[in-house]
């Protein structure tokens, strides 16, 4: 899971650490469980897609929440 930031610059791990936060807290999800870390993975990819950077939240949210 960790492994996938490694790729990213130090801004775009604040977007997706951010992003992952803000979910998890408004779910009263901790980070570290199962959809926390699902969650980590999706917003890794919206940066690496270059998906807008002001709106990483709300597309993670959209996908995570047909699951």
């Amino acid at each position: 899971m960790l492994l996938s930031l490694i790729s990213l610059n130090d801004d775009e791990i604040t977007i997706v650490t951010d992003a992952v936060r803000q979910w998890c807290c408004q779910r009263k999800l901790d980070i570290d469980s199962i959809e926390g870390r699902h969650a980590i993975t999706v917003a890794v990819d919206l940066v690496q897609m270059n998906t807008d950077r002001d709106k990483p939240f709300a597309e993670m949210s959209k996908q995570l929440d047909h699951l």
